[in-house]
């Protein structure tokens, strides 16, 4: 027996009756690989659950579930472990892992993909692009596609595409009571409607499918660098450059300090800086003329704007952001970038004192702002940007002051929040929830939450209760 966090014992007898047919693996405490198994991007969190249910496939994924039904178990449900509070792994409980259902099918005359829940971005572009094709998704590929999707998804695209879920057409499903459904426009509607945007509140998505997009293969992109000192003139030159580039342009504002990475001239190493990232989403040669502005400003220290192969773009970010570092998020919406914010964002920005911390202002607006603001759950479609305030390090020394810092800028930028992107949330409680989506949206996802999960098994997510 193990005991569980919620007080429920977890008898494997059962367990080993579920091994007689599960197609995955079931990974215990006593097993050799439970604690590589057991680790999360955010290396932070450190959690210990009583069951792995590794998944090959919906069948398995019903197992799992109706069994966790029975035995009254706390449930985790993760694809790609990138959970920023790591929500995807439990003290106890069971964590019902998606991670080895990786198929994905694209169709390229039809212009459409399906992927199942365990597949990374990497995965995805690497198969879509063989077409020329993406779906607008994330900034870094080792990322969960399932857990991107269900909270929005921004990224290099969201400009000319718009958001993750505005590209979706269907989910398949397994609900809290262990039945399989699809959902779309056409049919549960009222679910479709909820899983863009709502989380895993509703049940474990285990396939999805999108709609694709010319993109590339080729594209203009890449990051301009500044000293941190010229960012008060340069945010407030971008501030009236970005009112009139098109939308095949998305651009993200980074303050960091430049880590020791092969990729930055050594000279710069540990240099507080200021970076405008950037990717155009149309012609190469169109998108070297809207970013020449930009390119001229000031002195940069670097230019590494060029055409490159839009999955190496895509995967840029990844060594920034690497698994089992320590991760401490705060996050918020604003309407603009007025003075008083680029004020607090630079006094900040230069006390970073961890060569891995890094907070980033994404450009919204475009086509996810064209999306109604009832078309889906998403909730702050009329935000002009989103900041991410991200505290780093490598392990768990030094990782006290990053946080308080993350905390202190976060707390710095409240008078000029609007809400907040769901996805940036770390453990926050119901309030900031409630704030993510709005009042009358969060009332009527509480209202779906009655309606398919009316005991709330599925909890250990950015939690919408029913009651």
């Amino acid at each position: 027996m193990s005991a569980l966090a919620s007080g429920v014992e977890l008898d494997s007898r059962v367990v080993g009756d579920l091994a007689t047919s599960f197609g995955g693996c079931l990974i215990r405490p006593d097993d050799a690989t439970y604690d590589e198994q057991r680790r999360i991007w955010n290396g932070s969190i450190d959690r210990h659950p009583a069951l792995i249910a590794q998944c090959a496939g919906v069948a398995d994924v019903i197992s799992a579930v109706r069994l966790a039904r029975e035995q009254e178990q706390l449930v985790a449900v993760r694809s790609g472990r990138h959970s920023y509070p790591g929500l995807g792994v439990c003290d106890g409980g069971m964590v019902i892992d998606l991670g080895q259902m990786k198929g994905i099918r694209v169709d390229p005359e039809a212009r459409t993909v399906r992927a199942q829940a365990g597949v990374l971005l990497g995965d995805l572009d690497r198969e879509a692009q063989a077409f020329g094709l993406a779906v607008p998704a994330g900034i870094v590929t080792h990322t969960g596609l399932a857990g991107l999707t269900l909270g929005g998804g921004i990224g290099w695209l969201e400009r000319k595409y718009g958001l993750t879920i505005d590209q979706l057409v269907s989910v398949d499903v397994v609900t809290a009571e262990g039945e399989f459904v699809t959902a779309s426009e056409e049919e549960n509607a009222d679910l479709f409607w909820g899983v863009r945007g709502g989380g895993g509140n509703f049940g474990i998505i285990t396939e999805f499918e999108f709609r694709l997009n010319p993109v590339g293969p080729t594209v203009f992109a890449g990051p301009v660098v500044w000293a941190m000192e010229d960012s008060p003139r340069l945010v407030r030159f971008y501030r009236e450059w970005i009112k009139e580039v098109p939308d095949e342009l998305t651009t993200i504002v980074t303050h960091r300090r430049i880590p020791p990475v092969p990729a930055m001239p050594e000279e710069l190493h540990g240099r507080h800086v200021v970076m405008v990232g950037t990717c155009y989403a149309g012609p190469v040669e169109d998108g070297e003329s809207v970013l020449e502005p930009l390119r001229q400003f000031g002195s940069p220290l670097l230019d590494r704007c060029a055409p490159m192969l839009f999955a190496n773009h895509q995967a840029a970010l990844d060594p920034s952001f690497p698994h089992h570092w320590w991760y401490y998020i705060r996050s918020c919406n604003l309407a603009e970038l007025t003075d008083d914010v680029i004020d607090v964002l630079v006094d900040h920005g230069l006390r970073i004192a961890s060569p891995l911390t890094v907070f980033s202002i994404y450009h919204l607006g475009g086509a996810v702002a064209r999306v109604g603001e009832d078309e889906t759950a998403f909730g702050g479609r009329d935000a002009g940007h989103t900041v991410n305030v991200i505290g780093i390090t490598a392990t768990g020394d030094g990782f006290e002051q990053e946080r308080e810092w993350a905390r202190g800028l976060w707390t710095a930028l409240q008078p000029h929040h609007q809400n907040v992107y769901v996805n940036f949330l770390m453990d926050e409680g119901e309030d900031r929830i409630r704030e993510a989506y709005g009042a009358g949206k969060y009332d009527r996802l509480k209202a779906l939450k009655r309606k398919y999960d009316p005991n709330n098994f599925f909890r250990l997510n950015q939690n919408i209760p029913p009651d």
